[in-house]
């Protein structure tokens, strides 16, 4: 499964562009799943940096937290059946501070 597509990379915000918007106003662009475990992903922004893509969003996982996770990371990771990260497609339109309340 393709993680980052055209479409996706053309509509995130630039890293640090919803920097003064509370969780309520941010829109969540794409949710990344462990189909094998507990962790998502859920990324409100991003920059290509040399061959790698840069996420910032909120990560459930064995913390909860703010922060960066990078693309290339992501499609490296291949769980106990050989299965890898995958983008929801189904994700509708969900807002930062839902994901921070409870998984969504």
């Amino acid at each position: 499964m393709k993680l980052l597509t055209k479409e996706i990379e053309q509509k995130i915000p630039k890293l640090n562009a919803t920097e003064n918007k509370k969780p309520e106003e941010i829109e969540i662009i794409a949710k990344f799943f462990d189909p094998c475990g507990s962790w998502t992903w859920y990324a409100t922004e991003g920059n290509r940096e040399g061959n790698d893509f840069i996420f910032f969003g909120f990560v459930w996982g064995f913390e909860n937290e703010l922060g960066n996770f990078s693309l290339r990371e992501l499609e490296e990771v291949k769980g106990p059946l050989g299965l890898g990260i995958e983008r929801d497609l189904h994700f509708g339109k969900h807002m930062l501070s839902e994901a921070m309340e409870k998984r969504i």
